[in-house]
């Protein structure tokens, strides 16, 4: 697989929120790579309520004018705001648009449900949305991320990946949507994606 250089991807953060918020603010970044940003786009989600998630996404990138344009859809985790999750499929078969979720840490899912039954009604729900794409190890230049998709096997994204990233483990697309996000909602940029 070869893919092409000056793709466009997405890179979606959410910002800093406490869980008395209401809503929280998330970020999307377009980004050519290998890293020339193209637009910014801005939504809302409800912090650990509804989940109203993947609805707020699809009309945010809907309503842009990358979406044909748009090779992948990266999400810093699974969830925005809390577990106000992303039903990944969904997003993906309503975009017609891979979409992959990234972490740094390998989700430990008996640590979710437990946190999931003590707050939500439909904590099985969530969960199954939670579990729906596998999660696999990328290794990286440093350390491992760990990876959820839709719509994209392992050596495309794995090249993607590669060109996308730009210092560390993540891609820059999610580094820029980070400190986005974290400064819309705390007037500065800090901590790490």
């Amino acid at each position: 697989m070869n893919v092409k250089s000056q793709i466009r991807i997405l890179g979606i953060d959410d910002g800093a929120f406490n869980f008395d918020d209401e809503r929280v603010a998330v970020v999307g970044v377009v980004m050519r790579l290998p890293n020339y940003v193209e637009g910014v786009m801005l939504t809302e989600v409800t912090v650990d309520g509804e989940l109203d998630s993947t609805d707020r996404l699809v009309d945010m990138i809907i309503a842009s004018r990358y979406l044909d344009q748009l090779k992948l859809v990266i999400i810093d985790g699974i969830a925005l705001g809390g577990f106000n999750v992303v039903n990944i499929q969904r997003l993906h078969d309503r975009l017609g648009v891979p979409v992959v979720t990234i972490t740094r840490d390998k989700p430990d899912f008996a640590e979710i449900e437990s946190a999931l039954k003590s707050h939500f009604s439909d904590w099985e729900l969530r969960l199954a949305m939670m579990k729906q794409a596998k999660i696999t190890e990328f290794e990286t230049a440093h350390n491992p991320i760990f990876v959820g998709k839709v719509g994209i096997g392992d050596v495309e994204l794995a090249e993607i990946l590669d060109m996308a990233t730009v210092k560390g483990a993540l891609p820059e697309v999610l580094r820029v949507a980070h400190l986005i996000a974290t400064a819309i909602s705390k007037g500065e940029s800090r901590g790490r994606a």
